[in-house]
């Protein structure tokens, strides 16, 4: 059973605070995981603005758009299995999103992998 103390988890979340950063200013100390994930921003944004066309990028709380990117990453370039990467992604916004972080987050990637 996965728990906060995972190292999978935990690597998420740096990752995740990096791109959270990354969106307000660019930063100077980015690992390859954050530089990789935003060389296929334009994609990856592409996705979340098919899934949720009524929530522009621009107007996405920045914690949720960090958590989509590495989700939709991990998604689509990854071989982790897509039920893993969604129960991860709504678990870091239990964590760190607003109130109704989990079920934007869950929405979208539910979209995202019942389309592809």
């Amino acid at each position: 059973m996965k728990t906060s103390h995972d190292p999978r988890h935990k690597t998420r979340i740096r990752i995740i605070k990096n791109l959270f950063a990354q969106s307000f200013a660019e930063q100077s100390e980015i690992g390859d995981k954050v530089r990789e994930i935003y060389s296929k921003r334009a994609n990856i944004d592409k996705q979340i603005q098919s899934a949720a066309p009524e929530w522009p990028i621009e107007k996405l709380n920045k914690i949720d758009l960090a958590i989509l990117r590495l989700a939709i990453f991990e998604l689509t370039y990854s071989k982790i299995p897509p039920k893993v990467v969604i129960d991860e992604a709504v678990e870091i916004a239990k964590e760190y999103g607003s109130e109704n972080s989990p079920s934007f987050i869950n929405g979208v990637l539910g979209n995202i992998y019942k389309n592809e």
